[in-house]
């Protein structure tokens, strides 16, 4: 399997389980089953709901790798499977940390991968994992590729913001929208990334995971909620010197600036479903926030931006939203 980004410290590549997801796993295996699988496939949900991990599963249903202790099986988990490539934003060991987009460079190599025959004489895949980050134009590569698919590919493309595709992708995918995990499936989730917490932990974190087991892994390295409460006050409306305080906070703490960005996502993405769901004109406001916020984060890594004034102005951008 060739990656283009490290590996090291990413599991989802050999994780064997799969916690909740089992309607839209049988509903893939059964059309895999039958002989007629699509190409293209988006695989969508909220931030940090295991869509990697999901699309890594199917990955190891077409390529013949369920079975842990399968040659296909230990190759996936190896990252040295032949027939399978990973496309996602690729890592700045310098700065180390992640960039803010994937561009037409890191995409493609996907047209050279398919060109060839399979190392194993079966499928090809490819996971694009985070499509929501492709630049203009490695959105418009993938497009021709997604237009012109070889036999025997399929394309698995994860997405939280599927609005931010071009409608012309998505139009050409078969669509799995994946839904937040149970209470048993979160419980079980919570122990294996962090068997030590407590259960006052595992209840805080539980409830405000909200399912998404990455947003679970956020908050456990968030220690005593600290950064969540901020993120919940800036929502909630500062003074221009309480965001000042704030900042300087944020700065102080060992990955405070990615943590207080991670989570400002999600409880922006979050509140945006809530008012979509109750018909609230409000969900366009805080859609166009996020977008703006993500967009500001993106630049400041891309750019080495001064990180006081971006989290200023994303907290202004949030507070008002």
């Amino acid at each position: 399997m060739r990656r283009l980004k490290p590996v090291q410290g990413d599991p989802r590549q050999a994780s064997l389980h799969l916690h909740g997801h089992a309607e839209p796993l049988q509903a893939f295996r059964k059309i895999f089953e039958s002989g007629r699988l699509p190409h293209a496939w988006l695989i969508t949900g909220p931030p940090g709901i295991g869509k990697a991990t999901f699309a890594f599963r199917l990955a190891r249903m077409i390529l013949g790798g369920e079975e842990p202790e399968s040659p296909a099986g230990r190759r996936i988990s190896a990252a040295t499977h032949a027939d399978l490539l990973v496309v996602s934003r690729s890592f700045d060991e310098k700065k180390q940390r992640y960039r803010g987009e994937i561009v037409a460079d890191e995409v493609r190599p996907i047209n050279a991968f398919l060109r060839r025959t399979a190392a194993e004489g079966g499928w090809r895949v490819v996971i694009v994992d985070g499509a929501e980050w492709l630049n203009r134009s490695a959105a418009n590569a993938l497009l021709k590729i997604l237009e012109e698919p070889p036999p025997a590919a399929v394309l698995l493309l994860t997405c939280s913001a599927p609005g931010r595709l071009l409608p012309t992708i998505r139009s050409r995918c078969r669509r799995l929208e994946l839904e937040p995990l149970d209470s048993m499936d979160m419980m079980a989730v919570l122990r294996e990334i962090q068997p030590e917490a407590s259960a006052e932990e595992v209840g805080r974190v539980q409830a405000a995971a909200h399912g998404a087991p990455g947003r679970a892994a956020a908050f456990l390295a968030d220690q005593n909620g600290q950064i969540a409460s901020l993120v919940e006050e800036t929502l909630n409306g500062l003074s221009a010197s309480r965001g000042y305080e704030i900042a300087e906070i944020v700065l102080r703490k060992d990955g405070g600036f990615n943590l207080f960005f991670s989570l400002l996502s999600d409880f922006l993405q979050e509140r945006a479903r809530q008012a979509a769901r109750q018909g609230n004109a409000a969900c366009v406001a805080l859609a166009d926030a996020w977008e703006a916020i993500m967009r500001l984060q993106s630049e400041t890594e891309r750019f080495n931006l001064d990180k006081q004034e971006t989290l200023l102005e994303a907290m202004t951008i949030a507070s008002i939203a």
